[in-house]
């Protein structure tokens, strides 16, 4: 297969003397606190909650105090499954330029506890959640058991083309179902066609994800012993795989406006843009993509993001009853 042309190798890491002996901030590195900002993922199933309530949804102190404490539970569940790819990841992670020198691969983390920690948060995490509802404890159980799919052999689903992808972004609706039950009473479930649409979505931005590694690291064989799925992948599967995956979004995306709130058609195009920038940020030598933590640095994402954030948080409690007129079905509706 040829390789993109516009894209080098990256240049070795430089060589550094790392104790190989575990200390307190490798043990705190490997929980990615910084990461806990994807727990903003969270916020668009409280959002559509609260527009659905309508009149009915109250900004209160007791919402603001369920909203704090479900972010630190998901960000403590999250921190458990950092931990556990973190370890399983070791391998591989020797065999890449920049991620051999994470603290596991450097011997700045011992393993036994290590582990006790992927315990440890599971259980904080759980705890807090449980301080919610119990369908929000639930959820987080099932985005630590994610986890484990994802990570542990025999299954370790991030090792089979496809497989990985799915697996990794079902985290988004799982994510969207939290912020739900932070509002809504047990007994309520958010809509189907929204949780495939976040899904499909979270599909979007992981493929991108490899797509954006297999070019950085132009070579298939390196790439596999990295990442085994890239044993498969080539740049066109992966277009192939992103353009399906961004197509079935708006589909359900589609769907959910068309049942729930007509309004949100207004934000198509911006939720377009969001998605083109991002594509585009794949094709950047060592892309911001790869590592999402530093999107914030990216300015035209932002001001798109932002946007568009604005926007579908507006239609969602903003009437504009001159675009249901404007939309109204024209052709004969059979009504048998």
């Amino acid at each position: 297969m040829q390789q993109s042309t516009s894209l080098s190798p990256p240049s070795p890491a430089p060589s550094v003397s790392l104790p190989a002996v575990p200390t307190l901030r490798g043990h705190l590195q490997i929980a990615r606190f910084d990461h806990w900002v994807k727990n903003v993922f969270i916020l668009p199933g409280l959002l559509v909650a609260q527009g659905m309530a309508g009149r009915h949804a109250h900004w209160n102190g007791r919402l603001f105090w369920r909203l704090g404490v479900g972010l630190v539970a998901t960000g403590l569940i999250a921190s458990s499954n950092y931990i556990l790819n973190e370890i399983m990841d070791c391998p591989f992670d020797r065999e890449h330029l920049v991620k051999r020198l994470r603290p596991v691969p450097a011997g700045q983390v011992s393993l036994p506890i290590a582990y006790a920690q992927w315990i440890l948060f599971m259980l904080a995490g759980l705890a807090l959640a449980l301080r919610i509802n119990v369908p929000f404890a639930i959820v987080l159980a099932a985005l630590w058991g994610m986890g484990i799919i994802y990570n542990v052999p025999p299954i370790r689903s991030k090792d089979v083309p496809y497989v990985d992808v799915l697996s990794e972004a079902i985290n988004n609706p799982l994510r969207m179902l939290a912020g739900w039950y932070i509002v809504n009473p047990p007994h309520e479930v958010a809509p189907a066609s929204l949780l495939m649409s976040y899904w499909m979505v979270g599909c979007y931005f992981m493929a991108v994800k490899r797509f954006a590694e297999y070019r950085q690291i132009a070579d298939p064989v390196r790439a596999a012993r990295y990442r085994r799925s890239f044993a498969y992948y080539s740049e066109p599967r992966l277009l192939v795989a992103i353009m399906f995956y961004a197509s079935a979004a708006m589909l359900f995306f589609g769907a959910f406006i068309m049942r729930y709130r007509l309004e949100m058609v207004i934000a198509f195009p911006l939720v377009a843009l969001v998605m083109a920038v991002y594509l585009r940020l794949a094709f950047k030598p060592n892309s911001a993509v790869q590592a999402p933590e530093n999107l914030y640095k990216e300015p035209m994402l932002m001001i798109s993001v932002v946007a568009c954030a604005i926007l579908m948080a507006a239609m969602l409690v903003v009437d504009v009853p001159a675009l249901h007129k404007l939309l109204v079905p024209t052709a004969p509706i059979s009504t048998e």
